[in-house]
């Protein structure tokens, strides 16, 4: 568990201790990367049985119902483009790693899915981790060939460097500020995510939890990186919880949530939150653009990615953790964000 303070500095102290012992063994030891078949059949109604496009500022571009014959298939449970609509890589709270390609058709719908291959998380010696509760990995963000990663249960934001052909243990620990006591065990840091390089927090790391809650009921959430580090929190709008978010390139955060319950299943919901509210010490907050239930092509909804496509649309990209279910679906949906 990772500490504030004097404790913190003890573990990350420890923790580069551990990782500059075991380089050699890491060197000698590798998790094998799977080639995986994946299938995509396409998906051409977001409102089930209805033909329109628009959902608020949200215009439904296409989507895809993927499946595998690989039993390590799934569990989706964050991505991230590498290559705007294209290449992306992304994690799976079994402990997976899983990179790829996103491909669209002459209509700039998504088509299918290429060169997909999975690799398990590896301990400081490069083997691989079996137990769950060490990789049940939530959150992640992308930035200059370093993946910055969110787990759950047992509660840590640490960063990796990226290699598609063999992903190494992480080489550091981040203070993620929000006292460690706060955290709920399965309500942890899902989205992880760097602000807007030109905003006022200059391009810094920001996580928010699932569903840790303060006094007030609101979602605690951190700034950890940048010039104006510090705990706030997020408004709880409901009995949603956040899976997953992402800056706009205006400054605001977009933030996916999901809410279920067993008289109505599952609901996934869009929320955009003002940039200004997102500071130390401040309750953030904003519109929801979206929302949509089980009359809709969505599931466990628990990974989004924003990106801008070759003709300037501003696209939102949402994936779904089917929990390795029968009874749930991976997807993958694509939206183009209005910003009239």
């Amino acid at each position: 568990m990772i500490l504030s303070g004097g404790g913190f500095r003890r573990t990350v102290f420890a923790f580069a201790a551990a990782c500059a012992t075991a380089s050699a063994a890491i060197a000698a030891q590798r998790a094998p990367v799977e080639a995986i078949e994946v299938s995509a059949r396409p998906i051409t109604e977001f409102h089930v049985g209805h033909d329109e496009k628009l959902f608020g500022p949200l215009e439904f571009v296409g989507g895809l119902e993927m499946t595998s014959p690989s039993r390590d298939f799934g569990a989706l449970s964050a991505f991230r483009f590498l290559k705007a609509g294209g290449d992306f890589i992304g994690v799976a709270d079994t402990g997976f790693w899983f990179f790829g390609s996103i491909t669209h058709d002459a209509d700039k719908r998504p088509s299918g899915v290429s060169n997909f291959r999975m690799q398990q998380m590896v301990d400081a010696s490069g083997q691989p981790i079996d137990e769950k509760w060490e990789v049940d990995a939530e959150g992640l963000a992308v930035k200059d060939g370093i993946a910055t990663v969110g787990f759950e249960r047992d509660q840590r934001v640490v960063q990796f460097r990226i290699d598609p052909d063999n992903m190494k243990a992480p080489f550091k620990a981040l203070d993620y500020l929000v006292p460690a006591r706060e955290l709920r065990q399965n309500r942890g840091f899902e989205t992880v995510t760097h602000a807007n390089p030109y905003g006022q927090h200059e391009g810094g790391l920001v996580v928010v939890s699932e569903k840790s809650l303060d006094k007030a009921g609101n979602i605690y959430a951190a700034i950890i990186e940048g010039p104006r580090k510090g705990v706030f929190t997020v408004k709880r709008n409901g009995d949603f919880d956040i899976t997953d978010g992402a800056f706009l390139p205006d400054g605001d955060l977009l933030l996916l949530e999901r809410s279920f319950s067993m008289a109505r299943g599952v609901k996934m919901r869009l929320r955009r939150i003002y940039g200004e509210s997102v500071e130390k010490g401040a309750v953030a907050d904003g519109p929801v653009l979206m929302e949509a239930d089980m009359g809709y092509q969505i599931d466990n909804m628990e990974g989004l990615d924003v990106w801008t496509r070759d003709d300037g649309a501003l696209m939102v990209s949402l994936v779904s953790d089917d929990n390795h279910s029968i009874l749930q679906r991976n997807l993958y949906l694509e939206f183009i964000l209005h910003e009239d």
